[in-house]
């Protein structure tokens, strides 16, 4: 090699520092890719990305590769700068070509090249995979000896598969990627993904309208009310029942008897034949199982009964489906708001408004593992009926019982934790 001109020498040793520093960068860019934009653009057809998802997935052979040929150029490159060095410098050139060397490397065939392949993984990862993809059947049995020798240390530590895992994400996982890396999908659509994700921790009881709320027919009323009742809802359906809810009869599409009840023709039996046998729903449901339901079963309405069959509510599909994409007008949409919002920024909310509702509206955080309303809620703080405006405290919230009736809480005034005023809240 002293026969070699220095030039050379010195063009080869730029070279190899190079070949080094596509080495690092490819190392870095290729585990720093985003793991399912990788595998959308390798279903896509795009090649460079399925040659690199083809490279990951054998993540032992990759990685002996990578090091084989990093390893290979830089001892190279230490063999060439010593024999430069000592051609200049003498013997005393090692240490200085050692030193120079290291920084040279550190530098240019380490941090910089890695530091980019952090930060643009997919420009430099695609374009290696072709080369390393070749690479990889050239130095094939040099790799595989590589990786019998690596495998055989791992062994007695329990390691006996190298091969990449399936690492699918967990509910709380996808709702984090979802609310930090979900830049490119409008706010309202994020935020119906991540209700879709919160369903599965609702049941049934958290939608539903509580049984004293339920608005139906009573067989057991004179015609003419059950007629003006029928002429003045504003509901599509509506339970049927004689003399009390739990001798329910069926429920009632008020779309089935309007031509009927227009020529003023409607009667008993004709309200009964029109009516469809009641579909019940065991308290406790998950929400995520409830919409199935409703959509296997074709229904758009149940009845919520408790272990002894008792009827403890009424659910709607829209009420699931408010869950996920908001409150929107439907038949109820002239009731009365459960949440209203005084000049001062406290709220008067309704005691029957689901604490889930709250939770998703004002952006609180009541607890919903036992009460699933703010009136049970406060009940269960209370331990006992309160008599007046009687106040407490629960998750940092002052709540005032504002109106008392019929042995429950419908009035409740809400002031946020620390007067903080909630703009996300609307109105019900």
């Amino acid at each position: 090699m002293s026969e070699i001109p220095l030039i050379y020498l010195f063009v080869s040793l730029a070279v190899l520092i190079v070949l080094s520093a596509f080495f690092s960068s490819s190392e870095t860019g290729l585990v720093a890719l985003n793991r399912y934009r990788l595998r959308h653009q390798a279903q896509s057809g795009l090649r460079g990305a399925r040659l690199a998802q083809a490279l990951l997935a054998k993540p032992d052979r990759m990685f002996g590769l990578i090091l084989l040929g990093n390893n290979l150029v830089n001892i190279m490159a230490a063999s060439i700068a010593t024999v430069i060095a000592i051609r200049l410098l003498g013997e005393s050139g090692i240490w200085v070509s050692t030193v120079i060397l290291t920084l040279v490397i550190l530098i240019f065939a380490e941090l910089a090249p890695k530091t980019v392949a952090a930060m643009y993984p997919d420009r430099i990862a695609y374009p290696a995979s072709y080369v390393l993809t070749h690479l990889m059947r050239l130095l094939y049995p040099a790799v595989w000896l590589i990786n019998g020798l690596a495998a055989g240390i791992l062994r007695p530590f329990g390691i006996r598969h190298l091969s990449a895992s399936a690492d699918p994400l967990n509910p709380d996982e996808l709702k984090t990627l979802l609310k930090e890396g979900g830049r490119h999908i409008s706010i309202s659509h994020r935020r119906m993904l991540l209700n879709i994700l919160d369903l599965e921790h609702g049941t049934v009881e958290d939608v539903m309208v509580p049984r004293q709320d339920i608005v139906g027919i009573d067989l057991d009323d004179d015609w003419e009310t059950i007629l003006q009742n029928l002429s003045q809802t504003i509901f599509t359906r509506m339970p049927v029942w004689r003399h009390d809810l739990d001798e329910i009869v069926g429920i009632l599409h008020i779309r089935t008897i309007l031509s009927r009840l227009a020529r003023n023709r409607l009667d008993e039996a004709e309200l009964l034949k029109a009516t469809r046998s009641p579909y019940f729903i065991p308290e406790g449901t998950p929400l995520t199982q409830q919409l199935l339901e409703f959509q296997a079963r074709e229904r758009r309405m149940g009845l919520v009964v408790d272990e002894y069959g008792d009827i403890q509510g009424l659910v709607t599909l829209d009420d699931i489906l408010e869950e996920i994409v908001g409150e929107y007008t439907t038949e109820g949409g002239t009731r009365q708001k459960l949440i209203r919002k005084l000049e001062d920024g406290a709220w008067v909310i309704d005691g029957s408004t689901s604490l889930r509702t709250l939770n998703r509206r004002m952006h609180w955080r009541l607890p919903t593992s036992g009460a699933k309303t703010l009136n049970g809620l406060i009940l269960e703080h209370l331990e006992s009926l309160p008599h007046g405006r009687t106040s407490v405290v629960i998750a940092g919230h002052r709540m005032t019982i504002m109106e008392l009736g019929e042995n429950r809480i419908r009035k409740v005034l809400v002031r946020p934790r620390s007067g903080r005023v909630e703009q996300q809240a609307g109105s019900g």
